[in-house]
């Protein structure tokens, strides 16, 4: 045998041998192979199982102890009575006019009485003002469109309400 096929022999062996030494260390091969990649998928005509698990619930209707909180009801602003809430939906401060001769109980019961006499009159986008009377006191209700509040008046005496602002 020539000298050249004795020396090619070997290395030839070690060669084809290094991938399975590899593979028996746990260490991948610098000259091994990728791994397979996988089978396309295909869609099947078949209609589905109806023993299909249903879906996760989302995360709203799960129980959880991070769950937002219900907002807390609009800060009474400084010199008012209390809040009402208006035919628009929109949520007034009632102003003490107490200084005026108007009790706060009386000031927030006119403005609730009045709100509700003008119920479906006035939607929460409306650019129109609406006008009623409540025992003797005008009563007007701003644009909702434009944040208008309300205004009652008796000859010198006046009850003011101003919506709340939105956050």
């Amino acid at each position: 045998m020539p000298q050249s096929q004795t020396v090619w022999r070997p290395l030839l062996a070690a060669w084809l041998l290094l991938p399975a030494l590899a593979a028996c260390s746990g260490e991948p091969s610098p000259r091994s192979s990728p791994p397979p990649v996988p089978a396309p998928v295909t869609t099947s005509s078949a209609a589905p199982s109806s023993k299909a698990a249903p879906p996760p619930l989302p995360d709203t209707a799960k129980p959880s102890s991070s769950a937002p909180k219900k907002p807390a009801a609009p800060a009474k602003a400084p010199g008012a009575c209390g809040t009402v809430t208006a035919a628009s939906g929109l949520t007034l401060n009632v102003f003490d006019s107490q200084a005026g001769g108007v009790p706060c109980a009386e000031a927030m019961r006119l403005v609730k009485e009045f709100h509700a006499k003008i119920a479906g009159r006035q939607g929460s986008g409306s650019n129109d003002a609406v006008n009623d009377t409540v025992e003797g006191w005008l009563c007007t209700s701003g644009p909702p469109a434009a944040q208008g509040g309300t205004t009652c008046g008796k000859g010198e005496q006046t009850v003011f309400a101003a919506v709340v602002p939105s956050e």
